[in-house]
């Protein structure tokens, strides 16, 4: 029986970084990966997309589809239930790594009709509609938002780069010590325009020479949701705060986990800056959750995942 994993990027912006690393958690043996190509439409229905049309044609009884999270593979309520009965059809099972769906088994039928049960049906249809609120209201607030900038007077859209000549500028002030932050709002520009011309003087930059080991490569580990609250109320340097701004909210029951994607160097920057929790003034469950994200960076391999 084999392993067919599905995965999809919304823009070519984005990068399947994240979903690799719950599918690469979950530990699925010998794994058969169809990937879309960056930028596969959202509101093009699942069963329309080219890879994952081979995915179903290379398929056989038996085999399962893992995905890291629903919404990589179906968005409103008519696709989901449209996928999970191609799947009964073609005899294939369906797993969910992470987000609401992982604790659902969204195969269970009847025994007699063979239709999907309807408290699996309801959930599905429940969640799928959740989710579509939520992405309605996020377009409203970003509409409104615009049009509220826009009576001001501001002009949205991306915030331009920084012109060639005021590239010395930002550099020079850069090394006399002002913030990124500062520099963007003089510059009005994006921070990662000024992180983008001051690349080379940041502490983490490595000049690549003969006879120079290889820069490390980005490592994403999920810090505990107390010690990243700590971290945000601690002065931190450019390109530690750059990687916490940066870090992805992953709900986990009641609390949450912020996955940080950097260099293991800065993981470990981040650790040495919660020392103050490894003392008697910290809770017990602050203390815990140091130690959770202590073992994750003490496990980093020599060298990271891109």
């Amino acid at each position: 029986m084999a392993n067919l994993v599905y995965k999809r990027v919304s823009t070519d912006q984005q990068s399947t970084a994240r979903q690799n690393l719950v599918l690469n958690e979950a530990g699925i043996e010998d794994p058969i990966p169809f990937e879309e190509e960056a930028g596969a439409s959202s509101r093009l229905h699942p069963l329309q997309r080219p890879k994952f049309g081979e995915l179903l044609a290379y398929a056989r009884p038996g085999d399962t589809v893992h995905i890291s999270e629903m919404f990589r593979l179906v968005r409103g309520t008519g696709h989901i239930l449209d996928v999970l009965d191609v799947l009964h059809h073609d005899c294939l099972a369906l797993r969910i790594h992470d987000g609401a769906f992982s604790a659902m088994d969204l195969t269970a039928r009847h025994p007699r009709t063979g239709e999907l049960l309807s408290t699996v049906k309801f959930m599905v249809q429940t969640l799928a509609a959740a989710g579509e609120l939520q992405r309605d209201l996020q377009r409203e607030l970003t509409y409104d938002g615009l049009r509220a900038a826009e009576a001001k007077g501001n002009k949205g859209g991306r915030r331009p780069a920084i012109k060639t000549e005021k590239t010395d500028a930002v550099r020079t002030g850069y090394l006399e010590g002002r913030s990124i932050a500062a520099l963007a709002r003089e510059h009005d520009v994006s921070r990662g325009a000024i992180r983008t011309a001051v690349a080379d003087l940041m502490p983490e930059h490595v000049v690549a020479d003969e006879g120079t080991a290889a820069p490390e490569l980005l490592v994403a580990l999920d810090v505990p949701g107390k010690v990243a609250d700590f971290l945000r109320a601690t002065e931190l340097d450019d390109a530690e705060r750059a990687a916490l701004d940066h870090g992805v909210t992953v709900r986990r029951g009641q609390g949450y986990t912020l996955r940080i994607t950097t260099v293991p160097a800065i993981h470990r920057q981040l650790l040495d800056r919660w020392q103050p929790l490894d003392g008697a003034a910290a809770v017990p469950a602050q203390r815990k959750a140091r130690r959770e994200y202590e073992n994750r960076v003490n496990a980093l391999p020599a060298v990271g995942l891109r």
